[in-house]
């Protein structure tokens, strides 16, 4: 089934029934299928609720105030080449100095396609870091990087920077589709996340980018009971890099 609508979008997002489609458990440890199979977001029930836990209180040692200006003058420093700024200012934060593998890791991280690559990468990575690190490291670097590509299709010249990427947010998410499974009849969602923040019903003028919107309901950093654990971090790295790159 197909989800466009966002009342309908926000529904789902907050039944406990809808879960994430299950992934592999048989991985051989260290590799790529086995990380997804220890990681919150494919996970449910309490072993999802304990791997949260443990990324929020890692989440809550990092400030975002810090990570946006060091992004910025690493963006600075660069000349503009930001790729891999984001990746490089967060595992630096979380005390993980070589984040080299991450790219590699990341590739297959949410399509769960395996490569020998991926998982040479996350072999590395756990020499280097905790599970927690990794898993924010994972989720966030093609997240970040892409909501930067996003937000620079749309920048003009002196354009406020927090409000490009709320409406970036919103008409060019960087993770446009998001999946259910029903858990009562079998049957999967696919949730259409660039339909539900454009839905009619819930914004005006949904197909104008328009920077005076602000803040809003899209739906991008999820909702209910599974939401985004570090919307202020992400926000904050993509921040960062932009100024770098339009200041």
């Amino acid at each position: 089934m197909l989800i466009t609508r966002h009342a309908e979008a926000e529904a789902v997002l907050a039944d406990t029934r809808y879960v994430p489609p299950p992934v592999r458990q048989d991985g051989a440890e260290g590799t790529l299928a086995w990380l997804r199979a220890q990681v919150s977001r494919f996970s449910t029930g309490e072993p999802h609720a304990a791997r949260c836990r443990l990324l929020t209180e890692r989440l809550a040692t990092l400030d975002p105030a810090g990570l946006r200006t060091e992004a910025r003058a690493r963006t600075k420093d660069r000349d503009g080449a930001w790729r891999g700024v984001p990746t490089e200012v967060l595992g630096a934060a979380l005390g993980v100095k070589d984040t080299t593998a991450v790219p590699a890791a990341a590739a297959g991280y949410l399509s769960g396609e395996e490569s020998p690559e991926a998982d040479a990468a996350v072999a590395e990575l756990l020499d280097l870091a905790d599970l927690p690190a990794i898993t924010l490291l994972l989720q966030g670097h093609a997240a970040v990087e892409g909501l930067i590509e996003a937000a620079l299709r749309h920048a003009e010249p002196g354009d406020d920077i927090d409000a490009l990427l709320h409406e970036t947010l919103r008409q060019d998410p960087p993770l446009q589709a998001t999946r259910r499974l029903d858990t009562r009849t079998g049957d999967e969602v696919t949730i259409d996340l660039v339909s539900a923040n454009r839905d009619p019903a819930v914004f005006d003028h949904p197909e104008r980018f328009d920077l005076t919107r602000g803040p809003s309901a899209h739906l991008t950093f999820g909702h209910g009971v599974r939401p985004c654990p570090a919307p202020a971090h992400a926000l904050a790295l993509a921040a960062g890099v932009l100024e770098g790159l339009l200041s």
